[in-house]
């Protein structure tokens, strides 16, 4: 079934002169990509015939509950996960991360067997307007006695490029690690379906 099929059955009916599927693929034509429509605010659904509160917010709510059954995935998924490769961090953090319009940056707590045994949140909002000091990133971990961690943050621009500040961060969180001796393994930036490893990209040398 399309995406405009399936943004039809949400809808239910059209317009005064247009169909359900009518009013979902003009709606598609209008803001491109799914992302770009979840992320519209209600007022820019005004431009569009036929799309009023009621309807607003029945898409809102639909795309809402698409996010709470992705990161309820996360939450009910394997406890303890060991990950062979960035693409397997990438798979069980995306959903997490998926839809967030902020900057979350988060540090994952490793034994002595790869395994994850605890997360945390460290900052939220922007790299530079939250800053991710090495000594809250590591106070936990040292605490806990973490044997490595990992970072993973999202970019809400759906550009998984690093910024220069993602590289410096990194570098000065590798280098603190190494002081406490705790390996920062990688560091992952998610963005719209895409990631991107720091360590495979020569970032953490």
């Amino acid at each position: 079934m399309s995406n405009a099929h399936l943004l039809a059955i949400i809808l239910r009916t059209g317009g005064r002169d247009k169909s359900a599927i009518g009013l979902a693929r003009e709606l598609l034509l209008h803001f491109g990509t799914l992302q770009e429509l979840d992320g519209a605010a209600s007022a820019e659904f005004s431009d569009i015939k036929g799309m009023g509160p009621a309807k607003t917010a029945q898409l809102k709510a639909a795309f809402e509950l698409g996010r709470r059954l992705l990161r309820s995935g996360h939450e009910t998924s394997a406890k303890n996960p060991f990950f062979k490769n960035s693409r397997e961090v990438f798979e069980y953090y995306r959903p997490l991360f998926y839809g967030l319009k902020k900057e979350r940056f988060l540090c994952a707590l490793l034994d002595t067997k790869n395994r994850i045994f605890k997360e945390n949140i460290v900052s939220e909002g922007t790299l530079t307007s939250s800053p991710v000091h090495p000594r809250e990133v590591f106070r936990d971990a040292i605490k806990e006695a973490a044997a490595s961690v990992l970072f993973v943050h999202n970019h809400p621009s759906g550009d998984p490029s690093p910024s220069r500040d993602d590289i410096d961060i990194t570098k000065r969180l590798v280098e603190t690690g190494n002081v406490v001796g705790i390996k920062v393994l990688d560091h992952l930036i998610i963005s719209d379906g895409k990631y991107l490893s720091l360590m495979e990209k020569g970032y953490m040398s």
